[in-house]
């Protein structure tokens, strides 16, 4: 089998792109798997360290902000874009692949558009609740779309639609460590509440301003923290926290690479509402607290976690809200174990197992077909 996998730009896009590559490679050790991506992005660092080769486009996505950069950016746009899909179209001849799988990000939309254009066989892998007009526009072309709510037939074609849920790290889906190993790895106190702040692998300003501007919350409480920042922040939180004297209760660290020991650890989660924080959530069944992102299109993240909030699966705190409501959510959740175990609950009924695996199946079926 020979399979590109197009797409990045987080950890929301990389994540399940390795989870796939990682199921088809299990499955088929033969196969040889590609990725395309997006130059100067995380997917240029991610997936050569997953053990995968990746050709970088020089695709960017539409800059929103009104500067003259950004202009300049704007204009150079249509040019780059020319580029991306002379790249794709003399990649996908070269490898010739047996199926090419989109999982979002800049790169999937050339790569996608080209490979149909050029007859091979395209599946599309969405992840959120509300399909982005760039996927709703590929899906005309892709053979499947795989997707991981419910009522997805209101983007797609309904007899293209198979539920498989979104794939997600092995270590977070075949979780076997304890609270206590958690607690060991991150210099936690086991007979004291933990609380886990992550705000997607590139960290979220409005949830470290948050934590930042209420340090002391965290030792008055007698409360504990795994604060993941992200780069941006990271050097201003270690500081912060050094300054004040704060380490016993507050850990800091600019990316998480054992989640699994994080979500082990966490009494109650406060996350952002990406698709793939809200898969590995409900896989692990941790009550959570939702601060939707207000800068992704659609404002999808609002609707990925209302999902979860209608079935009494979380608690939702709207970013504008979130420096004033965030914590005291989070600590009134921290009291309340009854609810916690309700919540926990719900939300792990609304774990979709197996993604990845489910997501090869539908390979399969294609290439036989």
């Amino acid at each position: 089998m020979k399979a590109i996998i197009s797409g990045g730009g987080s950890g929301g896009h990389i994540f399940p792109a390795v989870a796939i590559a990682n199921a088809i490679m299990a499955r088929h050790p033969e196969a040889q798997i590609l990725f395309v991506g997006a130059e100067g992005r995380m997917e240029m660092e991610k997936v050569p360290a997953a053990g995968y080769e990746i050709k970088g486009l020089p695709i960017a996505g539409l800059q929103r902000q009104l500067t003259l950069s950004n202009l300049i950016k704007n204009l150079q746009l249509p040019f780059k874009v020319v580029r991306s899909q002379r790249m794709v179209r003399s990649i996908i001849r070269d490898f010739d692949p047996d199926i090419v799988v989109g999982v979002g990000g800049f790169a999937s939309e050339p790569t996608l558009k080209v490979a149909a254009r050029m007859g091979y066989t395209t599946l599309l892998q969405e992840q959120n609740s509300y399909a982005g007009l760039t996927n709703k526009t590929l899906a005309r072309s892709a053979a499947v779309i795989c997707v991981a709510y419910d009522g997805m037939e209101r983007f797609f074609p309904k007899e293209k639609i198979v539920y498989t849920g979104n794939p997600v790290r092995a270590d977070i889906e075949q979780m076997k460590c304890t609270r206590e190993e958690g607690c060991a790895y991150f210099e936690l106190d086991a007979a004291k509440p933990v609380l886990l702040s992550v705000g997607g692998s590139l960290g979220a300003r409005s949830i470290n301003q948050m934590i930042l501007n209420n340090l002391e919350f965290f030792n008055n409480n007698d409360i504990q923290i795994v604060w993941q920042t992200g780069k941006w922040m990271f050097a201003e939180a270690s500081e912060a926290v050094k300054k004040a004297g704060l380490g016993q209760w507050i850990k800091v660290h600019q990316f998480i690479s054992r989640m699994d020991l994080a979500y082990a650890a966490a009494d109650v989660v406060i996350s952002r509402a990406g698709a793939i924080a809200i898969s590995e959530l409900c896989l692990v069944g941790k009550p959570v607290v939702l601060i939707p992102s207000p800068n992704v299109a659609e404002d999808h993240q609002t609707k990925n976690a209302m999902a979860l909030v209608n079935k009494g699966a979380a608690l939702i705190v709207r970013d504008a809200d979130c420096g004033t409501m965030g914590l005291p959510n989070a600590l009134e959740l921290l009291k309340d174990k009854g609810r916690c175990e309700q919540m926990s609950q719900a939300i792990h009924a609304m774990a979709a197992p197996r993604a990845a695996d489910k997501i090869v199946d539908e390979i399969d079926r294609l290439i036989k077909k």
